[in-house]
């Protein structure tokens, strides 16, 4: 599983004109399912990015975690994650995981997230979708539950 985090003030998803997802202050998230991923790998993303030390504290230091924060979730499916680029102009999508599967783990995210209290929105699985964000920093980074990088 990926994900590629944004710390933002605020954003904001519409399918069709249609919001279907708006937050403030906390992470946008946009989770990528791999082919090999299982339960385990959404349940070490959720409890890694609910705590990982972003925010910053009274002194400006980046030392609070989503949850210290109150903050809120974002949580987009994005299986062009995935996309391997190294070879020839098209990308190739064969680590994404199927769609069945990929929504499945996609909502168990979702729910492990609440789980933990964090206050999520969300786009549409397999929906064609408007994201918008505000950046704060901007503080971006991306995460494998393979621990790739």
């Amino acid at each position: 599983m990926r994900a590629v985090i944004q710390r933002v003030t605020e954003s904001v998803v519409t399918v069709d004109g249609k919001v279907l997802g708006r937050i403030d202050d906390g992470l946008l998230i946009l989770l990528g399912v791999g082919a090999d991923d299982e339960k385990a790998d959404a349940d070490y993303m959720a409890e890694k990015i609910a705590n990982l030390r972003i925010f910053r504290d009274e002194e400006g230091k980046m030392n609070l975690s989503l949850i210290d924060t109150g903050g809120k979730a974002l949580i987009i499916s994005q299986f062009t994650i995935y996309g391997d680029c190294r070879k020839g102009r098209r990308p190739g999508f064969t680590d994404a995981a199927p769609p069945d599967k990929g929504k499945s783990l996609y909502e168990y995210f979702i729910e492990k997230m609440k789980d933990l209290g964090v206050v999520t929105g969300q786009g549409e699985f397999g929906a064609m979708m408007k994201v918008s964000l505000v950046n704060d920093g901007p503080v971006t980074f991306i995460l494998d539950s393979k621990r790739l990088f």
